[in-house]
């Protein structure tokens, strides 16, 4: 599917942010009938309070071992190798942070288990950039029913039918049919691998697109919304930064010592508008 993309720039959303009147005001003079309206799965967690704070998490043996150990030894000498990471993330990870990496590990431990645990950075869609202080946002519940109100928002208010996808930054890996995710939720046909996906997709060099989390609206194959998905991923840009250690550096503060305000400051592209061209 042809497309061309349209991002749609808003301010950063906070917690308790009406983020569907935000929606559909932002794209009221923008949208036509048949569009795609992508949305960014962390911008709706981060809007709905789905985020928890890793300063009160209390990490136990497992979780030291796993930001002590697997992360440094392992993913920095073994697996990021195999993986094709560049030097920069394999220099990062042989030096990721402690205390804070013990927190990060006992969070994902308790919101999405041991083999999420096992991956390097957005263990279970939780993730930590474009967060101030020491907030992780949480994956969706309620993608398909967040996606099918805002699509009935649009409909309502701007007399425009369009789709609504719901999209993450982290990564499937597609070859021949195939598609595999690290994270969990995402829509029918992609199968999730927790680390084994990652390291299929990246050892083999498999087509890394951005993962479909919801859709509603047009029938799309799992290819086609792939390709939406990831066209509006490269559309939007990271924010603050791709990682935390880029957004920190960004800054010239700490990874905690982010703030509210240094977020609004940024430009924020929550919402992608795609259309299909031919």
């Amino acid at each position: 599917m042809q497309s061309a993309t349209k991002r749609i720039r808003t301010r950063y959303w906070r917690p308790g942010d009406d983020f569907l009147k935000i929606i559909v005001e932002s794209i009221a003079a923008e949208c036509k009938d048949g569009d795609i309206v992508v949305l960014s799965e962390k911008a709706i967690s981060v809007a709905t309070g789905c985020v928890v704070d890793e300063n009160e998490a209390r990490p136990g043996n497992f979780a030291k071992v796993l930001a002590g150990i697997w992360m440094k030894l392992v993913w920095g000498h073994i697996l990021g190798r195999l993986c094709h990471l560049n030097k920069r993330t394999i220099s990062r990870l042989r030096r990721y942070p402690r205390p804070l990496g013990d927190a990060h590990k006992a969070t994902v431990m308790k919101y999405a288990g041991f083999w999420q645990a096992l991956l390097h950075y957005s263990e279970g869609g939780i993730d930590v950039t474009n967060l101030p202080y020491s907030l992780a946002s949480l994956p969706l519940r309620n993608s398909e029913e967040v996606a099918e109100r805002a699509r009935e928002l649009i409909a309502k208010a701007c007399e425009k039918e369009v789709s609504v996808l719901v999209a993450d930054t982290d990564k499937t890996y597609s070859r021949k049919g195939t598609h595999l995710t690290p994270r969990p939720n995402a829509i029918r046909g992609i199968r999730t691998l927790g680390i084994l996906a990652f390291i299929i997709g990246r050892a083999l060099r498999w087509t890394a697109q951005a993962t479909p989390i919801a859709l509603c609206g047009r029938q799309l194959s799992v290819a086609e919304a792939l390709a939406v998905a990831d066209a509006a991923d490269r559309a939007r840009g990271y924010g603050a930064g791709r990682t935390v250690w880029d957004m920190s550096k960004r800054f010239g503060v700490d990874f905690t010592e982010v703030t509210w305000e240094m977020l609004d400051r940024v430009q924020h592209y929550p919402i992608v508008l795609v259309r299909k061209t031919q």
